[in-house]
């Protein structure tokens, strides 16, 4: 492990960094204490023992099927998750409690993914669904707390025609604070999708609603080619097999692609056994715009500030690296203009303070 200053590579100093978070699902946020009151609540058996509940292989036999893979077992317990909340108060108290936990690490915006697919009750009705978390998200915002937008996700076994119907009736009725889409899923099951989503992200980037894709995971460079090209995607979620291809490398460095990436999420999933094996700093020091993120922070058990804190450590970045990357993380988002700038004002002011501003690349 790399030596590194004292000062911002810290959890307080970390912390204290004005930040945006643009790679976190809000069905990976939802802490247990509040999945225990609303299964309790609903009545609805817990598919595994209360204290490891996020541990999927903890789980009964009948949650666990064989041949399940590690996400796709974490896939099914997301679905579990979502039809424990069937009302829009539910709803808008979850998005609450997000924006709040967010704050305590220090984010001032978050692009929030969600996939309306795990949400048993809302799968019909995904406006009325995104309006109420939206609703949520307002009452946070106007508490001082961090502004949310949302991304609202496609589920990779979703049919061309279901990818389309959800992105008209979105379109068609505008939730409150939707910003954009995304796609998400396991990549190794579902084989390419990118074709199959074309018209729906057309559809999307017509209707002025931003671009986001997971790929780069489970899949290849592959996955992030066609991310580029068929879907026209302004930032990938994950992103990090792109190393595995200089000219993908060079395409995203030129373009100023941003890859939100989730260190933590990839060791937990087997594609690196190691940080220090990581290509979170190689992408970087080849030029990409890197974001560090949380993914699913209550199932895997961190914060954005463990990720940035482990990352400098293994990698050597000093206090001008870490601001660097808050400064990054809120040009990668799609937060509204002033918003942004916002961000990165009050950024600005918090490394002055601390002697500790970054060159501009």
């Amino acid at each position: 492990m790399t030596a590194v200053s004292a000062g911002l590579v810290s959890m307080p100093g970390i912390r204290s960094l004005p930040k945006a978070e643009v790679h976190v699902h809000l069905e990976g946020a939802i802490e247990l204490a509040d999945l225990l009151e609303a299964a309790a609540h609903t009545g609805v058996a817990l598919p595994g023992p209360a204290a490891t509940l996020f541990d999927t292989s903890t789980h009964e036999p009948s949650a666990r099927p064989s041949g399940a893979t590690p996400l796709s077992a974490f896939l099914r317990f997301l679905d579990w998750e979502g039809s424990l909340f069937s009302t829009p108060q539910q709803l808008a108290r979850l998005a609450y409690r997000f924006a709040a936990r967010q704050s305590a690490s220090g984010i001032s915006y978050t692009d929030v993914i969600v996939n309306p697919a795990h949400w048993a009750s809302w799968r019909r009705r995904p406006a009325a669904f995104l309006d109420a978390l939206g609703a949520g998200f307002a009452d946070a915002a106007a508490d001082g707390l961090c502004a949310v937008g949302i991304c609202a996700s496609i589920l990779r076994t979703a049919s061309s025609a279901e990818a389309e119907e959800l992105v008209t009736t979105l379109l068609g009725e505008r939730p409150q604070g939707l910003v954009g889409v995304s796609v998400d899923g396991d990549e190794r099951v579902s084989g390419r999708t990118a074709p199959r989503f074309a018209d729906a992200f057309g559809l999307a980037r017509r209707g002025g609603l931003r671009r986001t894709v997971h790929a780069g995971e489970s899949s290849g460079p592959e996955g992030v080619w066609d991310a580029l090209t068929l879907l026209h995607a302004e930032r990938i979620d994950h992103g990090v097999r792109a190393v595995e291809d200089p000219r993908l490398v060079d395409r995203l460095a030129a373009d100023g692609v941003p890859v939100g990436v989730c260190p933590t999420s990839n060791i937990a999933l087997g594609l690196y056994a190691r940080l220090d094996e990581h290509p979170v700093d190689a992408l970087a020091r080849d030029g990409v715009t890197v974001t560090v993120n949380t993914d699913d922070p209550a199932a895997l058990g961190t914060r954005i500030e463990t990720e940035w804190l482990l990352c400098a450590q293994a990698f050597g970045w000093d206090d001008g690296r870490v601001v660097g990357l808050a400064r990054d993380s809120f040009r990668a988002s799609f937060a509204p203009d002033g918003v942004r700038e916002e961000g990165l004002e009050a950024l600005a002011r918090r490394a002055d303070a601390m002697g500790a501003g970054e060159r501009e690349r």
